[in-house]
């Protein structure tokens, strides 16, 4: 009898343990370097804020964070190899508002649900898009953008960073809302979208304002307006496309770190704690600023919830422009 109590005593230990055992997984995370995939190319906006932060979290994770471009798919190809990577907490994902909110509703088939295969661990910055012109093209004004494509229906070529982008949509919004056509030219990345605008392959790009910018202020390319519901502390002499004519325009994006879905809590915790201090940090709040990104870090239910309130915004928006990806 006295074995047997003892028994059921241990039992009793063990399974008030269990719990707090749980929360305390991975003790020595990390105990080697992290990779961070990021699915678009290199130059662009995603790519800019993920080396950033890349930087930043190695030095308080006393670990290397190495940054791996895999584009294609509008996102959806790198979102697939984070999915598919070990939910241990050394792979990092840099998504994107449209890889979550876009994505879904855009493409016919996914072969991963990124809504359900990774997790949220925090968001980071935000940031408006920008209509930006070649030189070339004769237009000096929204207004004057719009009489153009009217006067030559489904002929000007706007470039993207790929399909479901936040650049993509904008686009979109903007052909629905003037009732205007244009031909959308997808890329694998801002960068090689923005190399062929300045070549002049293609004529207009509503681009992310970091990877834009430079090209502003050294006059390659023509700046008219920005997407956002108010102007642009990164360029706020450029009236919003709202003011420049389309009442009610609002478009932009959002990036925020994910982890594969099954990642240990305490992990996910852990990466959010570095990954908030990195980014109000002086020296990465001073970059992202500088080239106009807006500073937003959080929890990682904050970022679900932010998943939430895009998904609702643009599922109706991407079945009204009648955009699909097969």
């Amino acid at each position: 009898m006295h074995s047997r109590r003892r028994l059921v005593a241990l039992l009793f230990a063990a399974a008030v343990a269990a719990p707090a055992a749980a929360q305390n997984l991975s003790p020595h995370f990390p105990s080697k370097p992290l990779r961070l995939i990021v699915p678009f190319t290199p130059a662009g906006a995603v790519d800019i804020a993920s080396r950033a932060i890349a930087n930043e979290m190695s030095k308080t994770l006393g670990q290397p964070v190495a940054v791996e471009n895999r584009p294609g798919a509008g996102g959806n190809l790198g979102a697939e190899v984070a999915a598919h990577s070990a939910p241990d907490g050394y792979t990092l994902f840099m998504s994107t508002s449209g890889i979550q909110a876009i994505n879904p509703a855009l493409y016919a088939k996914m072969n991963i649900d990124p809504n359900k295969e990774l997790v949220s661990v925090a968001p980071l910055v935000s940031l408006s898009n920008v209509l930006v012109l070649h030189p070339s093209v004769k237009a000096n004004s929204v207004k004057e953008v719009i009489a153009l494509a009217k006067a030559e229906p489904g002929r000007i070529p706007y470039a993207s960073s790929g399909n479901g982008t936040s650049i993509h949509m904008s686009g979109a919004m903007f052909t629905q809302m003037t009732g205007t056509e244009m031909i959308h030219i997808p890329y694998k990345g801002s960068g090689p979208a923005v190399t062929d605008l300045l070549a002049g392959q293609v004529s207009m790009m509503f681009d992310n304002i970091p990877s834009a910018l430079p090209h502003i202020k050294s006059g390659k390319l023509r700046a008219l307006a920005t997407t956002g519901a108010k102007r642009d502390p990164a360029l706020p002499d450029l009236p919003t496309i709202a003011e420049a004519g389309v009442p009610g325009y609002e478009s932009g994006v959002w990036f925020g770190l994910m982890v594969p879905a099954g990642t240990p809590k305490d992990v996910i915790a852990r990466l959010n704690a570095e990954a908030v201090k990195g980014a109000r940090s002086p020296e990465f709040v001073k970059r992202m600023t500088d080239l106009g990104y807006n500073i937003i870090p959080g929890s990682a239910d904050s970022m679900t919830d932010l998943i939430k309130q895009e998904i609702a915004r643009w599922t109706p928006i991407v079945k009204a422009s009648g955009a699909k990806v097969d």
